[in-house]
């Protein structure tokens, strides 16, 4: 058990929480210590308020009132209750074959998968509902968002039998299919990663989602050779998602390598922005804070 501060904020690695097989208790863990560590910077005066209860309005059933609340603030509150949720939203994760790369100890779809959870936790406790979209080719599974702690159940239980399915990704697809499935207004959080699809084929996916004011948040998952290309050695790269092999010395690409994924980066997150789209990437050896703090902030802005 932890101890201290430290211990607790230890739960946000990658690398710590890769050891757990309970995935319930790996999204637990994560927020945890993200919600433990929020006092301390860059996070000093930002608070998570849950959303389990409302202010009491004329024509409220009085028997809703929460008295213990009451008793704390003098003030009367109303019990949410799962129709009365605030935010409806759809988790949509990548399980192409480029998903299943791992320079380090951690894949990027088990990186994808624990934030996954860890959002869904986050979400229901605050009685937000959540569902949940695995893509590759096409759509495998589609949950639509719920908003009950049973439901949770049910979506830890999927994530934990995402397997990697290898075949192409066709994120632009994915997004038209879904831009015109999803009716309700929703935030959308697509976590995958964007270098094996024309850009421009994915921008106006989200676009076709922001036509219909859905609120978007990309998590682009990177390896960190992805950005890096620490490789030394002649080698042989192997594409995930089609089998076609390339022999090459990638000490002498790269310079120019990073200077290309960087600058394809950068315009990614421009055009984001134009659009009113939040793009963040991710690397596999980042704690998880970064990514649920964005998701707050995002959740602020909308409520």
């Amino acid at each position: 058990m932890p101890k201290n501060l430290t211990d607790i904020q230890q739960y946000l690695k990658p690398e710590f929480v890769s050891n757990v097989r309970n995935l319930e208790l790996v999204a637990r863990m994560i927020v945890e210590g993200f919600l433990v560590g929020l006092h301390k910077s860059p996070y000093h005066g930002f608070s998570v308020e849950f959303s389990q209860n409302r202010q009491y309005m004329p024509g409220d059933n009085i028997r809703d009132i929460d008295w213990k609340v009451y008793g704390r603030t003098n003030r009367f509150y109303i019990k949410q209750f799962e129709e009365e949720t605030n935010l409806r939203a759809y988790l949509l994760l990548d399980t192409s074959g480029s998903m299943d790369y791992g320079s380090r100890k951690i894949k990027k779809i088990e990186y994808a998968k624990f934030l996954a959870a860890a959002l869904s936790y986050l979400f229901i406790k605050q009685r937000d509902a959540v569902g949940l979209v695995t893509f590759s080719d096409t759509i495998h599974r589609f949950l639509p968002p719920k908003s009950s702690p049973a439901y949770l159940q049910h979506i830890l239980k999927e994530l934990s039998e995402v397997k990697v399915v290898q075949k192409k990704t066709v994120i632009s697809d994915t997004l038209h299919t879904l831009a015109e499935k999803i009716k309700r207004k929703s935030l959308i959080v697509l976590l995958t990663e964007f270098l094996y699809e024309d850009p421009e084929l994915i921008l106006q996916g989200l676009k076709h989602f922001r036509h219909y004011k859905h609120e978007i948040l990309v998590f682009n998952i990177l390896d960190p050779n992805d950005r890096l290309f620490n490789f030394r050695d002649d080698s042989t790269f192997v594409d995930l998602e089609t089998g076609e092999k390339l022999k090459t010395q990638p000490y002498f690409l790269r310079e120019k390598y990073q200077e290309k994924i960087d600058l394809f980066y950068q315009n990614m997150q421009r055009e984001c922005r134009n659009f009113n789209i939040d793009f963040q990437n991710l690397i596999t050896d980042e704690p998880y804070d970064r990514a649920l703090f964005r998701y707050l902030l995002k959740r602020k802005k909308l409520y």
